[in-house]
């Protein structure tokens, strides 16, 4: 068996942690985690979105380092074939790689008016006009999926877009943003996943807190 591990920094706040840590557990492949402090200067620098590059998580692979989200995406979907985490169709895997693409290069306003924090709850907060925007496209691209695919995810069953687009079911759910049924919908389904239950759970017990991720702006 090869040797897996995967580099993650804080549950409470870090999304890509999060989606890279998903992937994993939709593998099926036995890992070990490496927690980065959220303390670390580098760590840190991601989550405040001050750093160019996004170095968590990282998945090491029998010695192999693969840092970035969509490239672990892809490698787990060759590495475990049974688990799909990209559809078998190869429509339905393009359209999937492209939300995918869209969310990991795009969305910055939605990122930078409601930053993950599981632990945090802002009830009627006042989300900024520039992520209303990011938000609308989000939820158009879940109601488009749901519909074709038929759910109760993305593509049907659990799949890398499901993993990628978790941690914004998150911000909705922190910063009380209003949906439409479907997505209100889908995010419940996101948040019952036992694999995401086990995060959320993990990251309550966490002591850090990021004071700048923590002020009610």
């Amino acid at each position: 068996m090869p040797v897996v591990t995967l580099t993650i920094s804080s549950r409470n706040y870090s999304s890509w942690s999060l989606r890279g840590w998903l992937m994993m557990k939709l593998s099926g492949l036995p890992f070990e985690e490496v927690v980065v402090d959220p303390d670390d200067a580098a760590a840190r620098e991601e989550i405040l979105l001050l750093s160019p590059s996004i170095l968590v998580p990282c998945l090491n692979y029998d010695g192999f380092r693969i840092w970035d989200t969509l490239a672990i995406g892809e490698f787990l979907n060759e590495a475990a074939p049974q688990a799909q985490i990209l559809p078998q169709d190869r429509f339905s895997r393009a359209r999937c790689r492209s939300i995918c693409g869209e969310l990991h290069s795009g969305f910055n306003s939605l990122r930078s008016a409601l930053p993950m924090n599981l632990k945090g709850r802002f009830p009627k907060f006042k989300v900024w006009s520039k992520a209303q925007g990011d938000i609308a496209r989000v939820t158009q691209i879940w109601r488009e999926c749901l519909e074709a695919h038929g759910g109760p995810y993305l593509f049907g069953e659990f799949s890398m877009a499901d993993a990628m687009y978790a941690p914004v079911a998150t911000r909705f759910r922190t910063y009380d943003v209003p949906l439409d049924s479907l997505s209100q919908a889908y995010c419940d389904r996101i948040f019952a996943w036992p694999a995401m239950q086990e995060w959320i759970a993990q990251a309550q017990l966490e002591k850090e807190e990021i004071e700048e991720l923590e002020v009610e702006f």
